[in-house]
């Protein structure tokens, strides 16, 4: 009776691999060599053979095939490879990341990709400059993380009041306004009714209408309010993010119903117009700082965090919002 030389399914072994026989394994499939293996990790060859042994013991199916002068991977190998090889890149960031910053001070903020490149990271060269010895790390994503759970110190969230931002401080809220590039105005019709605006193309966001807080954002609501519910605009442009949005109308490809505390700076320097000021809509939703539970006490987050109010105090003044004081700081 032959010997079956690796587990049968039903006997696999389900106990963590070791990591060490992992390195060792990536090695040989980079080299397909194991004597290159085995120089590129300081260890013996035969010592390397054995954890590669050992590994195709643990997984129950051949890694390599071994030539006489050569060695190739299995397709079980190649599968393991591509799952095995980015993982460990990982892990070796991570710990890099770690070693770069013990015994240093730092804030980790998440936020979303529009609010970073169009309000936040524009400002943060002075705050760089004022605390030289704190590092910054900005978490862009759309998703809402734990803050009690989560790899991070501080998040700002773009919300109406609510048990979302329950606890947090209120940096500003917004309005609405209608913008265009300064040529694209003087090229084209001009504006002096708010029926006018359907003679250019009307910038919106592509998925307003799937949440329904995003509603408020829309040009129909801008329409219902100033306008002809009905009012058809010349042509649509859809977009997914707010950045790009205004990317869009400081290059004159139409108008833009944006947000203003992201579009102050622009508005400020000529870069943008705003069209009809008169007719801005109100927007229920703020922005807002939140801090978490573990990261309150620590010098460079109150620090971040004052900062950050100076920071916010400006927008207002430069947008004319007059927060309401029962939501400036901590909500009931």
């Amino acid at each position: 009776m032959n010997e079956i030389p690796y587990a049968t399914p039903s006997i696999l072994r389900s106990r963590p691999v070791a990591a060490g026989h992992l390195r060792a394994f990536l090695a040989v499939a980079r080299h397909l060599n194991f004597r290159a293996a085995a120089d590129e990790l300081a260890l013996t060859q035969s010592a390397v053979s054995r954890q590669i042994q050992a590994l195709e013991d643990e997984v129950g199916v051949p890694l390599f095939l071994r030539h006489t002068r050569a060695v190739e991977l299995t397709s079980a190998g190649a599968q393991l490879q591509r799952a095995v090889a980015p993982a460990l890149e990982r892990v070796d960031a991570a710990v890099r990341l770690v070693r770069q910053t013990a015994g240093r001070k730092s804030v980790a903020i998440s936020t979303w990709a529009s609010f970073a490149s169009m309000w936040l990271i524009p400002r943060m060269e002075q705050f760089q400059r004022e605390n030289p010895d704190i590092d910054i790390r900005i978490d862009a994503t759309d998703a809402t993380v734990d803050l009690e759970t989560a790899d991070v110190d501080l998040a700002l969230r773009y919300a109406m009041p609510g048990p979302n931002v329950r606890g947090g401080q209120r940096l500003f809220g917004e309005q609405l306004a209608v913008v265009a590039s300064p040529w694209l105005l003087k090229s084209g019709p001009a504006i002096k009714t708010p029926a006018d605006v359907a003679n250019f193309t009307l910038i919106e966001a592509g998925d307003a209408h799937r949440s329904q807080h995003l509603e408020w954002l829309t040009w129909q609501r801008w329409f219902e309010t100033h306008a002809d519910p009905k009012l058809v605009p010349k042509r649509w442009l859809y977009f997914n993010y707010a950045h790009q949005i205004v990317q869009a109308a400081l290059t004159g490809q139409g108008l833009a119903l944006a947000r203003m505390p992201l579009i102050a700076d622009a508005l400020a320097s000529g870069d943008l117009v705003e069209v009809l000021p008169h007719h801005r809509l109100d927007s229920p939703l703020a922005y807002w700082l939140m801090v978490g539970p573990r990261s309150t006490q620590r010098p460079e987050i109150k620090a971040f965090s004052a900062w950050l109010a100076l920071q916010a105090q400006a927008t207002r003044a430069a947008i004319g919002d007059v927060p309401d004081p029962d939501l400036v700081d901590n909500l009931d």
